[in-house]
């Protein structure tokens, strides 16, 4: 498994790295695949890695259910991809309190995501239906494969920063793609403390749009 990080520094990135992926640095390798530099000293300015994980690591980081409701979440997660035509290996990757996290291990990875992750929000729903009828809507229920939300969200901040940037620039609104309401709040956190850059949801439904738009001149 692999996964890129960005720091001004390799140390920097490296530390990313570290933070989320819940690892230790003897835990995975490193690779530079870019350095930026800028000014009249060419000073570094930007730090781009490709971190290395072995599959021994990566398995490992998944576990098997402790109770009847994480056994039920599993087989019914487990069947579903089954039915699918895309069986996966489902384990627990994180507990937290009203939360668990569900790692799914599959050649099928990419097709159990789909577009921008929506057959993999479609299976999360599925889940979440089935874990309220089973402890009354106390634990949501997170599904994931390949680390994708991680890097869907490190992308979505991203792409709110350049469109911010953007915006400043132009003084003219951009329309985003449509998100779920998870990405959505990505984007209006990212850029709530932004000076003159303001946001808002359009549309109706789960999949909503985000306007970035400089203050005062929404419509433009």
């Amino acid at each position: 498994m692999t996964q890129e990080f960005e720091g001004k520094t390799e140390k920097e990135a490296i530390d990313l790295a570290i933070e989320s992926l819940g690892l230790e640095r003897d835990e995975f390798d490193v690779e530079i695949l870019e350095t930026e530099k800028s000014g009249l000293f060419n000073l570094q300015k930007k730090v781009r890695i490709r971190v290395h994980i072995s599959e021994t690591i990566v398995s490992s980081a998944s576990s098997g259910p402790e109770n009847d409701f994480e056994h039920a979440i599993i087989d019914f997660v487990t069947n579903v991809t089954q039915r699918m035509g895309y069986p996966s290996e489902v384990g627990v990757q994180f507990r937290d309190p009203g939360k668990i996290g569900l790692k799914l291990d599959s050649p099928h990875s990419n097709i159990l995501i789909g577009k921008k992750g929506k057959n993999l929000d479609a299976l999360q729903l599925l889940a979440n239906v089935v874990a309220g009828r089973l402890d009354d809507g106390d634990t949501r229920v997170v599904i994931d494969t390949e680390n994708y939300r991680q890097r869907r969200e490190e992308n979505l901040i991203r792409l709110a920063q350049q469109v911010g940037d953007q915006v400043k620039r132009t003084k003219r609104s951009k329309l985003l793609e449509p998100m779920n309401p998870f990405e959505r709040r990505l984007i209006h956190t990212t850029l709530n403390n932004v000076a003159e850059i303001a946001t808002k949801s359009e549309g109706e439904g789960l999949y909503k749009q985000v306007r970035v738009f400089y203050r005062g001149m929404e419509d433009q």
